[in-house]
């Protein structure tokens, strides 16, 4: 057990330390990184799934006795986070940018992502806690879809008035919430087995909603047949790493 806590919160701790990727982003042309983060999407939408439904759903299926429960945490999940997005994600008060109201839409993006990043970090310890397998196939997948989104996140602080350093800070201080998330689920899942049970369903529904709802109608945005191709192999490698994680379990 101490072995899947120090592995959890190693985890957890990389996974916020992708927020200072927004370094890198200022490291290349704004051209340059927009004609290749669409490779990045459409690799994290292939490891999300992929984690979704090779890990996160034959585990749940494992530990509940009625598939029909794991089946309707799995849909509570896809509802959970669409109805997290519909209140607090940033994407839906787009119209906000550029307008006299830019610093709100920055802290609401704070906000957003801290509750995102804790989330994450449950979902992170909670894997960690069934398996350390299972723990480093989460994380993997939280990592791949965390990168466009701290980046994105990143440039849409940038655009409501705060300095490099400042949202570089702000972005960093919001992924540590992972790590709140993560000692949470640690101390929960040493007193309630079935709350961990019931967090892999769960997360798969999140992961499948991130990938389908989210990440996917940014990709049918390129329309450029050869990114389009790129694109679907890039989605196929993502999803082939983490069927090639299961012969390293």
């Amino acid at each position: 057990m101490i072995t899947s806590y120090i592995y959890g919160l190693l985890g957890v701790v990389v996974v916020s330390l992708v927020s200072l990727v927004g370094v890198f982003a200022l490291s290349v042309r704004e051209e340059i990184m927009r004609k290749y983060i669409f490779l990045l999407v459409s690799f994290a939408v292939g490891a999300l799934l992929g984690d979704a439904f090779i890990h996160l759903i034959p585990e749940a299926f494992e530990v509940f006795e009625n598939p029909l429960h794991a089946s309707l945490l799995i849909i509570a999940g896809i509802l959970l986070f669409f109805i997290f997005e519909k209140f607090l994600h940033w994407h839906h008060h787009g119209d906000d940018v550029g307008t006299d109201h830019v610093h709100p839409v920055g802290k609401l993006v704070i906000f957003s992502d801290s509750v995102h990043n804790f989330i994450d970090g449950l979902i992170i310890g909670a894997s960690f806690l069934v398996s350390v397998s299972l723990g480093m196939d989460t994380t993997l997948a939280v990592i791949l879809h965390e990168i466009p989104q701290e980046i994105g996140d990143f440039a849409v602080l940038l655009h409501a008035g705060y300095t490099r350093t400042r949202a570089l800070w702000l972005n960093f201080l919001s992924a540590l919430a992972s790590v709140i998330g993560a000692l949470v689920a640690f101390a929960v899942g040493e007193v309630g087995e079935s709350f961990i049970n019931a967090i892999l369903p769960l997360a798969a529904g999140g992961f499948i909603y991130i990938a389908v709802a989210d990440l996917m109608p940014e990709l049918h945005k390129t329309k450029k047949v050869s990114q389009s191709v790129l694109q679907i192999c890039s989605l196929i490698l993502g999803v082939m790493l983490m069927v090639g994680l299961v012969f390293l379990e």
